[in-house]
């Protein structure tokens, strides 16, 4: 019987092996996981259970856990590149209504009941069963559905209105901290950003808890003291700010022109614009 000081040092000894392992397999997510891998996952997780209680060996604990993950790897292998072995190690993706007929011989093949359809059906909002095109079951068991061409939702392309293309939003501060590489990829400034952190009520970075740029250049901003949020912005430091800004956009302009004239023009107004900032600065001061 293991004392409780062994099983606190093969508890934690297990723990890091098992963050190493799960680290070393990939970061796949549950919902993507096939039968097997649940059943692999189960299996290493019983051999990390049994080694914190038991007396085994830790050499014999470790080997058997790196015998399962090699061969969940070489098994994910064979499936990322062959075809024949994906289908032969998780199946193929089955169509169990078509056309708003439950295909029966198929449903029987997957060994699911019409109520566990129906359920996998309303979680994707579908009730019934004549809206249906396509109902296929996955490899990993979820359903994927098309629906009628006449209840499928209309788009704007659909409709035939025009839209500004949207990219994927950026984080830009964290628990105060500016994210330099993100705010970079946005194409703004530190300046722009302090800017427009001003008008929502911000007096500097620390006070902003999270910070995102969308496509569009609108700033969401959560602040730490969500009272301050509706607070009056004060005028003079953010004219600072909006010139610091404009002079920031200028200098940007400069950079990416290939125009040598309007390169010169850019650079000669953010100089002139600096100088105006700098005269200023004093009188904007709160």
């Amino acid at each position: 019987m293991p004392t409780t000081l062994e099983v606190l040092y093969q508890s934690v000894l297990a723990f890091i092996v098992l963050l190493a392992l799960a680290r070393l397999m990939g970061k796949r997510q549950i919902a993507q996981l096939t039968f097997f891998d649940y059943i692999v996952g189960i299996t290493i997780g019983s051999i990390a259970g049994s080694w914190s209680l038991d007396q085994t060996k830790n050499i014999h604990a470790v080997s058997s856990l790196l015998v399962w993950t090699g061969l969940s790897m070489i098994v994910a292998f064979i499936q990322r590149k062959s075809y024949r072995g994906r289908v032969l190690m998780d199946g193929r993706p089955t169509v169990i209504v078509q056309r708003g007929h439950v295909l029966e011989d198929n449903l029987r093949k997957t060994h699911l009941s019409i109520d566990e359809v129906m359920l996998l059906l309303r979680q994707k909002d579908v009730f019934k069963l004549t809206d249906i095109e396509y109902a296929i079951l996955e490899a990993n068991g979820s359903i994927s559905v098309m629906k009628k061409s006449e209840l499928m939702p209309v788009t704007p392309r659909d409709a035939g209105i025009p839209v500004v293309p949207e990219h994927e939003p950026r984080l830009v501060i964290i628990d105060g901290h500016l994210m330099g590489r993100s705010l970079a990829a946005t194409g703004y400034t530190r300046e722009w950003l302090l800017g427009e952190l001003k008008k929502q009520g911000a007096s500097d970075l620390k006070d902003v808890f999270v910070a995102q740029i969308d496509s569009t250049g609108k700033v969401y901003v959560d602040l730490y003291r969500d009272d301050i949020q509706g607070a009056e912005v004060k005028v003079k430091p953010l004219v600072a700010a909006s010139l610091k800004k404009i002079q920031a956009d200028l200098e940007v302009y400069a950079l990416e022109t290939k125009n040598q004239e309007a390169k010169q023009s850019y650079a000669k107004m953010a100089s002139r614009l600096e100088r105006i900032v700098r005269d200023l600065e004093p009188y904007l001061r709160d």
